[in-house]
């Protein structure tokens, strides 16, 4: 074997010696090194990322009613009207106003009904409770609780700034009818029975007054 071939087996594996030693010193990261590069696309996944959370749906209307749907287009320009309200605070208040309307009604005390009720409605309950009270009759009843309020639907009149919106309700209460003397016409004091309603609750946003009245009434 002549010395230029063996001269020639001697380089090439000195290369080879070194491209492996360049490739094990490569794949590892001793000592200090530079902060990885972050790329484009992972900053615009990033931005993109909080842009959903930061302009996401508004969980006060979408807990409450379809995202997109009607309803919440008109719960959204009802805080657009009045940065102040809430779907949920307004539906805490219309449980506390079923329940003391319900009992009122009930009870045939139509002033403590008159702040809370728009003229029309005033006047059916008016005219109901003074139906019983020719007949002589009078209602006793206690409410036990409410099983389910949902948000049934919602309505903004732009020109108006009005605001109307109807909740479900399903109560449990004991009620009986007694006449004047006393005795029980109808119902059973100890039954407890199931009442569903449903309550439009109606009200100007953006007025200095905060109270929401009932607007309308239906089963």
């Amino acid at each position: 074997m002549n010395s230029p071939f063996i001269s020639l087996l001697v380089l090439a594996g000195i290369a080879i010696f070194l491209i492996l030693r360049l490739r094990n010193v490569l794949g590892t990261r001793d000592g200090f090194e530079k902060p990885p590069v972050i790329q484009p696309e992972r900053r615009a996944d990033t931005r993109r990322d909080f842009e959903v959370i930061e302009g996401g749906p508004d969980r006060d209307i979408t807990d409450h009613v379809e995202d997109g749907s009607d309803a919440a287009k008109a719960l959204a320009a009802m805080k657009l009207a009045e940065h102040g309200f809430s779907v949920s605070e307004f539906l805490g208040g219309a449980r506390g106003a079923y329940e003391m309307i319900l009992m009122a009604f009930e009870k045939g005390d139509v002033e403590q009904l008159r702040p809370f009720l728009a003229e029309d409605v005033l006047e059916t309950f008016e005219t109901v409770i003074a139906q019983r009270e020719e007949q002589g009759l009078s209602i006793d009843a206690s409410f036990v609780g409410i099983r389910e309020l949902t948000l049934q639907g919602a309505s903004f009149d732009r020109g108006t700034s009005t605001a109307e919106i109807s909740v479900r309700f399903v109560a449990e209460l004991t009620s009986v009818v007694r006449n004047s003397d006393g005795e029980v016409v109808e119902g059973d004091p100890t039954e407890i029975k199931r009442q569903r309603d449903i309550w439009t609750f109606g009200r100007d946003m953006g007025s200095s007054n905060p109270n929401w009245v009932l607007v309308a009434t239906g089963g």
